[in-house]
């Protein structure tokens, strides 16, 4: 009759000592496949930044916000912004960096995330819907308004931020990759693009990355525009920070699904 007792005990002992474990191993997954799964919803669509305009301006706060290897691996990632320091320029397009700098007056583009930045404004795009650009649009003022109203029409929150695309053929596009002297605290726009290496392209093919916002001026927008853009050239031997443009026939424009 003992020996029955211990062994009913010791059974009853291996259950619940099973249970615990099954019971914790199960709670470990669940966790797991939760956090897995909020991460990737949450990046999808949806624009996130680090850093503002306004400290650069007003505050001189040009360190480091944002490490980019931490949001390496969003999803279709797209980015644009000011590198660490502003110390170049930074755009992502569907999770490819390129990292221009001034070097030595020559344009040196670097694609890894091996970079920190000042000023980062980004979004994971899984699809876009593709849109011809009427002819007469053709100034960027233009362009914003038919960014706004094209969203709109497609069911996109335009009080909210959202990323676009705009391909094709260009008669012109200003650019510029800022190289900023540390020591200089007195920061105005003309200072941001004559502080580096900049130009202007003519009758060249570009894709452009915007992010566009009604709500974010002094933020990742200057306080004239509510557009924020970078472009990429030349068969991507070029890239940075777009200062103006003036568009021609045959472009098109990418807006997220929605």
């Amino acid at each position: 009759m003992m020996n029955d007792v211990i062994s009913l005990f010791n059974i009853q002992y291996i259950i619940k000592n099973w249970l615990k474990d099954t019971m914790r191993t199960n709670i470990l997954i669940f966790t797991f496949l939760l956090l897995f799964s909020c991460s990737k919803t949450v990046e999808t669509n949806k624009v996130f930044y680090s850093g503002a305009l306004k400290n650069f301006m007003h505050k001189g706060d040009i360190s480091a916000k944002i490490d980019l290897k931490d949001i390496e691996s969003i999803p279709h990632l797209y980015a644009i912004g000011a590198a660490e320091n502003l110390k170049g320029e930074i755009i992502i397009m569907d999770g490819q960096p390129i990292i221009s700098k001034d070097i030595d007056d020559q344009l040196i583009l670097d694609r890894s995330f091996d970079h920190k930045a000042s000023l980062l404004v980004y979004a994971g795009v899984e699809n876009w819907n593709t849109v011809d650009i009427p002819d007469h649009i053709l100034t960027m003022e233009e362009l914003e308004h038919y960014v706004d109203q094209l969203a709109a029409e497609k069911g996109i929150n335009t009080e909210e931020p959202f990323p676009f695309l705009v391909e094709g053929k260009v008669a012109y596009v200003d650019w510029h990759v800022i190289d900023w002297d540390e020591n200089d605290n007195e920061h105005t726009h003309e200072k941001h693009v004559n502080s580096g290496l900049n130009g202007t392209l003519t009758n060249v093919d570009v894709s452009i990355l915007g992010f566009y916002s009604k709500h974010h001026h002094a933020i990742f927008t200057h306080h004239t525009t509510n557009m924020h853009l970078h472009v990429v050239a030349n068969n991507n031997q070029i890239a940075g920070h777009l200062d103006n443009v003036v568009l021609s026939s045959g472009m098109i424009l990418k807006l997220m699904e929605n």
